[in-house]
């Protein structure tokens, strides 16, 4: 069954492993998530817990959001997400979800929203090469050829220039070096879509090893 939580990627850093090797790892700080929902298939059509993360002020909260915590017994979260195919035997609505859930040696799937770079030419946005950038070569960072003469359109899923980044991205079978359940940071192999500071969903891996 699939475990997992919201937390915030804080940046990367280094660690030593026992036997010397230097792992480079991505620092997430999950403070303890709140479960506000258990859907079922009787009822919604399939399983899944809803966790909520981070507090935010009841002003900024509408009526229909108070009301939905209030039955979790706790404040308005800024992020609410669903972890589906979630134990639900072990889950009560308003318990906390914290780092613990996790053990070190634990394979995960992290998802984020990558950095955005806005518009971007073929180069940076599909790593295409670039021609001559002398000798009269009117061929320098441009797209290329848009197709054949005929059919005289250009095909869909053509590499072009356009807005790159933004997306939400997930890297699969990420090993957790450590998990520090006092400062409520999960330290990832390698590293994990977004910019600092940004919200991450730590899941159990779907795939294994």
């Amino acid at each position: 069954m699939t475990k997992g939580i919201l937390g915030r990627k804080i940046g990367m850093t280094q660690v030593f492993a026992e036997n010397g090797d230097l792992i480079p790892v991505t620092v997430i700080e999950a403070t303890p998530n709140v479960v506000l929902q258990k859907k079922t298939v009787d009822t919604d059509g399939y399983e899944a817990i809803q966790l909520g993360f981070e507090d935010k002020r009841a002003k900024l909260s509408n009526k229909p959001e108070q009301g939905h915590v209030a039955k979790a017994n706790t404040a308005p979260k800024r992020f609410i997400r669903e972890i589906r195919n979630a134990n639900l035997a072990e889950y009560e609505i308003g318990q906390e979800v914290k780092v613990d859930s996790f053990a070190e040696g634990d394979v995960v799937d992290v998802t984020g929203v990558t950095k955005g770079k806005g518009f971007q030419g073929v180069i940076k946005r599909h790593g295409q090469s670039r021609g001559p950038m002398s000798h009269g070569s009117r061929y320098h960072r441009r797209p290329g050829s848009m197709g054949p003469v005929a059919p005289n359109r250009v095909f869909k899923q053509k590499k072009l220039p356009g807005q790159m980044g933004g997306t939400v991205v997930t890297i699969q079978n990420l090993t957790i070096v450590k998990v520090d359940a006092e400062r409520n940071l999960i330290l990832v192999k390698g590293n994990v879509p977004g910019s600092k500071k940004s919200l991450v969903t730590v899941k159990s891996a779907i795939k294994g090893n």
